[in-house]
């Protein structure tokens, strides 16, 4: 159920790379996670994708084998064909131990139990087998109606020791100004339609810049309690 439109992915990949992380930082380090953990896996690792969408990750792990499984309850719009597997993420249809890694990215805030859907990426993880977890923590309504969560730190690192997770690292994406730039930087989508059009021109200059330099006020924010999301990589305990 992952969210991230196509116009994302092509914005992601046309940008230069310091332009895209100003822009769409969470989606930014979401792909670069990504290509670290998968740049990691050996070769003929088996990578379970839990909550594929369209399947967009799986080039990243053509030297792995890779599985994608999803609900197919996202975007009306989206392709699922590539799919392997169409299944709930809290009932997992694999025996134990079945996989090397597995994806969960911008998945589990469309769960309904969570806590269900981690125990069982932790079942059919191989015992230190890891996890590559992207929650969101402050960002806006999405696939709806199928949008239940958000999380903090703390609530994930809550729903890892109870799924049985023996150890992880949790880093946020950004900081306060991150979050606030992200926010202005969308203002402009307001701004369409009607006698509205004509801020538009505007807005979308103001909020441009105020959006592309509030990021680099984040080391103001050392704690970053304040942030879009955050990404976990945790490794299999016993089930």
């Amino acid at each position: 159920m992952c969210e991230h439109s196509s116009w994302h992915r092509q914005l992601l990949t046309s940008l230069p790379a310091w332009l895209a992380r100003r822009i769409l930082p969470f989606e930014a380090t979401i792909l670069t996670s990504l290509r670290d953990f998968a740049s990691g896996l050996p070769d003929g690792s088996a990578v379970l994708d839990a909550g594929a969408g369209e399947g967009q990750y799986g080039e990243l792990f053509q030297h792995c084998r890779y599985m994608g499984i999803d609900l197919a309850l996202g975007d009306p719009s989206w392709d699922y064909s590539q799919l392997h597997v169409v299944g709930n993420l809290g009932d997992l249809p694999f025996a134990d131990g079945s996989f090397d890694a597995s994806l969960n990215v911008v998945v589990l805030e469309h769960v309904r139990d969570p806590l269900r859907a981690l125990r069982e990426l932790n079942r059919t993880l191989r015992p230190g087998g890891q996890l590559l977890l992207v929650a969101p923590q402050e960002w806006e309504t999405h696939q709806i109606p199928h949008d239940f969560f958000r999380f903090t730190r703390h609530g994930l690192e809550l729903l890892l020791t109870e799924a049985g997770f023996a150890e992880w690292e949790i880093r946020p994406v950004g900081g306060f100004f991150t979050l606030i730039g992200r926010r202005i930087l969308t203002v402009p989508l307001f701004l369409q339609g009607g006698a509205r059009w004509l801020l538009f021109p505007f807005a979308a200059i103001v909020c441009g810049v105020a959006g592309l330099l509030l990021p680099l006020l984040d080391g103001l924010d050392p704690d970053c309690h304040n942030t879009l999301g955050h990404v976990c990589l945790a490794r299999a305990g016993s089930p």
